[in-house]
This record gives C-alpha cells, structure tokens and sequence, in this order.
C-alpha cells in the first residue's frame, strides 16, 4: 500500500508541473492585433492647360466628283469592248466599240450627195450668169433670169442640207466609239458584245465614276448656319475664302478624323422643309480608301480660338444620374467625386468646362482602387497633350 501512495503521488505532481509548465507558457504568449492595409496607390495629375479651337460635328456622306452612265447613243451591234471590268482608265481611253461599217456608209453616202449638189450649184451659178448678161444686152428675159436665180439659190441651200448632212453622219459615226470623257474607274459592262444596243433609246453600257478628289457632303441646321458664320466674321473669312476652310472626316471605324479636306461649296439658300443648309467638302483620294456612298463623321472648327481650357483623359472621367464626374484627391490624401461639366473631345482627352481647377489633382491611373471617402497614396504624373492633328489650326 505504502508503494501504490507513492506511486500516485509521483503520477499528481508530475501532472501538476506539466499543467504550470503549459500556463506558463501560454502566460508569455503575445495577443494578435489588427494591422490596416497601406493606402491604395493611385497615379494623379493636374489636368492639362490647352489652347482649343472649338468645333462642330456633323454627319455626311462621300459623293463621287464626277458620275456618268455610258451610253450607245446610236444603233447597232456592240463590236469590242477594250478595258477590264473595274479598271481605273484616263480621259479619252476607248471603252466600247458599236460595229462603225454602217456608219460609215452613210458618212460616204452624205459626202457624195455634197458633191453632187456642189457641181449642180456649179452649173446653176454658171447658167445664171450667162442670163444675166443675156438680159443686160435685151437678148433675155427677166423671167428666164428669176428662173435661173431660183435654181442657183436652191442648189446652194440644198448644198447646206447636204453639208448638215455630212456633220450629222460624222457625228453618228463618232458615237460608235465610246471613250472616257474623264478620268476615273469603270463599273462592269452591262452588255455584251455582239448584242444589240440603242434599238429604242439609249443603252447603258457601264458607269465611270472619279473618285479622286472625292466629295463629302453634309447638313448644317439653322443655328449651326449663324454660329459658323458669326465665327467667319470674327476671324475676318468671307464666303469667297471657302477654300481656306479646313474640313475633317473619319469613317465609322476610323478613330478620330484623319482626313482632312476643305470647304467646297455651300447652298446659296435653306432648305425651308428641313431647315437646314447643304455643304459640300472636297478631299484628295490618290489611294481610293475613301469610296462614295460612305459614311462620314465631319467637323468643322469655327475658326475662333478660345483661351486656356483643362482637359483630362477620357477615362478618368465617370458617368451617373448626376451627369460626369471626375476623382479628386484633396490635400489630406483623400479621394473625392466631383461633378464636372464636360465639353468637346481631343484625341483622348475631354474638355472640362467647369468643376475642376488647374490645381487638382484627379485620379488618372489605378481608378478601380480609389474609392471616394477612403484615403490613398497618391503617385504624381503627366497628362500627355493629344495628337497636333487633333487641334484644329
């Protein structure tokens, strides 16, 4: 019994040196505490002081310089056709041949009746003068002279229709050739040959189109009329100078307006139905990009330059039920939402017309990571100027 105490003694205070051994430890041990992230870093920079000229935007379309259908003005039976469906051709190329025997024919035919008719006003002439002179002496008389004067005029007048006659063939034969009457590109040929064209009127051949220069033309309102030509008269542009005007297009998958033409014509009076005046720009179009019937996105500067403007990036900028908004850090480092008033856009930047300030300082990069009210370690950076092409002259 003495053995089994001390046995169970030994066993208590073994535990017990083990229990305070693990308190012990557990006294020393550190409590964990919460540690908040670093402010979220985000690139910021005042927005850039620009010189702008402001501009109007309209739509339009590109028109052909020239469009013209060829036509076989004459009868008969279409002989050669001599250019490659599509091909570009110079003024003058012959296109299409119309059989030209017949033609001819009748251009010899014409020109043997003019001498014809000139030997028999030879012989008029020459028989009038002979009574003439008969009647002069009293051996004629003055009706045998009036017969001989009427056949003389006759010969000369049917001389004249002869002569009609001879142009008119030529003419006729000069339509059995169709030729470019300017440079530009010929559509596929509608008829072939050996059939037979300008039975009952004219025949469509094909259709030459110029495209180079080409067209564009547009639609300005009323109001759109008054502002440009108020901004004509600043600027000191009268309506004789439209070729100084500089015009801009982009196609619909073009950024920007990277074609840059001139003002061409303008209507000389509105269209009081629609309210609105044609114009017209003209662009060069040596390597054809631009086609007619393309839609084109226009802008016209009004030719004033406005003073000092901010512009930030495009991106920078938010949109709510409030309009557009811009992140702005204050001097605590804090993000802030400020509504702004946004203008006109320059390559990739936004014009600002009211709600920033030279001197802010607006979130331009790690925008997913400012958020307003939070406090956030801003970066400085530059707003880089948009493309020279981008601000109209």
């Amino acid at each position: 019994m003495a053995g089994k105490r001390h046995f169970t003694r030994a066993a208590g205070l073994a535990i017990a040196a083990v229990l305070a051994a693990v308190f012990t430890l557990g006294g020393c041990k550190k409590q964990n505490t919460y540690a908040p992230p670093p402010p979220a870093e985000v690139g910021v920079a005042a927005p850039l002081q620009q010189k702008v000229t402001p501009y109007l935007e309209e739509t339009g379309n590109t028109v052909a310089y020239n469009s013209v259908d060829l036509q076989a003005r004459v009868e008969g039976f279409l002989q050669e056709i001599d250019y490659k469906d599509g091909a570009q051709v110079k003024k003058g190329d012959v296109l299409f041949v119309i059989e030209p025997a017949p033609y001819q024919a009748k251009l010899k035919q014409a020109q043997a009746q003019v001498q014809a008719t000139q030997a028999t006003l030879t012989q008029a002439t020459n028989e009038y003068n002979r009574q003439l002179a008969l009647t002069s002496k009293g051996y004629a008389t003055a009706s045998n002279l009036d017969v001989q004067k009427a056949a003389r005029d006759s010969a000369q007048a049917q001389l004249l229709d002869n002569q009609a006659g001879v142009s008119i063939a030529a003419i006729n034969l000069g339509y059995c050739s169709i030729s470019a009457p300017f440079d530009g590109v010929v559509s596929a040929h509608q008829a072939s040959v050996g059939e037979l064209v300008g039975v009952t009127g004219p025949t469509t051949l094909a259709t030459i189109v110029q495209i180079d220069p080409i067209y564009v033309t547009f639609n300005l309102s009323e109001q759109d009329v008054l502002r440009i030509r108020q901004a004509l008269q600043q600027h000191g542009t009268t309506l004789a100078k439209l070729g100084e005007i500089p015009i801009d297009i982009g196609l619909m998958t073009e950024q920007g307006f990277p074609h840059r033409g001139t003002l061409d014509y303008v209507a000389p009076q509105i269209d009081a139905t629609t309210g609105t005046l044609q114009a017209r720009a003209i662009f060069q179009n040596a390597d054809h990009m631009l086609l007619p019937g393309f839609f084109a996105r226009v802008r016209i500067p009004m030719l004033l330059q406005s003073g000092q403007t901010l512009l930030v990036p495009d991106r920078a900028l938010g949109a709510n039920q409030a309009g557009s908004y811009a992140l702005v850090v204050n001097k605590d480092d804090v993000v802030e939402q400020r509504s702004v008033v946004t203008g006109q856009a320059f390559g990739d930047l936004r014009q600002i017309l009211s709600g920033l300030s030279a001197d802010d300082r607006v979130v331009v990069d790690g925008l997913s990571r400012a958020v307003p009210g939070e406090k956030v370690a801003p970066k400085p950076t530059t707003i880089a100027p948009p493309p020279a092409d981008t601000l109209m002259p």
